[in-house]
């Protein structure tokens, strides 16, 4: 929960570099909270399988969706990479095959463009 916390208090911050840690923590909550909105809006506003996202679900998208792209950014640098390759997610299926490859592929030893190893 604290490296959820971690991106949340680094809500606009683009610069600097993401562990894998920090990047996969702050994915596995929000899928999880993002299950229990859902979960929720179904049970409070009645949502159907026809209506795509309930109100709950939404305000939270909204509210993670700068963050998210930090941290995704963030990922990028560490393994020194700019965040313009955060754009191959336009491209259908091998977009994100390419990212979530990106996205596990260890940190760049030492200091790189972005800033020093998050992981010392």
């Amino acid at each position: 929960m604290n490296w959820y916390l971690i991106v949340l208090k680094k809500y606009a911050v683009f610069e600097g570099r993401a562990r894998r840690k920090e990047y996969w923590y702050f994915f596995l909550f929000n899928i999880m909270i993002m299950l229990g909105l859902v979960i929720l809006d179904a049970l409070v506003f009645q949502t159907s399988a026809d209506q795509k996202f309930g109100p709950l679900i939404s305000i939270y998208s909204l509210a993670v969706l700068i963050p998210t792209f930090a941290v995704q950014i963030r990922r990028l640098h560490d393994i020194g990479r700019t965040g313009w390759w955060l754009l191959l997610s336009l491209l259908p299926i091998i977009g994100s095959i390419v990212l979530i490859i990106f996205y596990c592929t260890d940190s760049e030893p030492g200091t790189n463009l972005y800033g020093p190893n998050p992981k010392i």
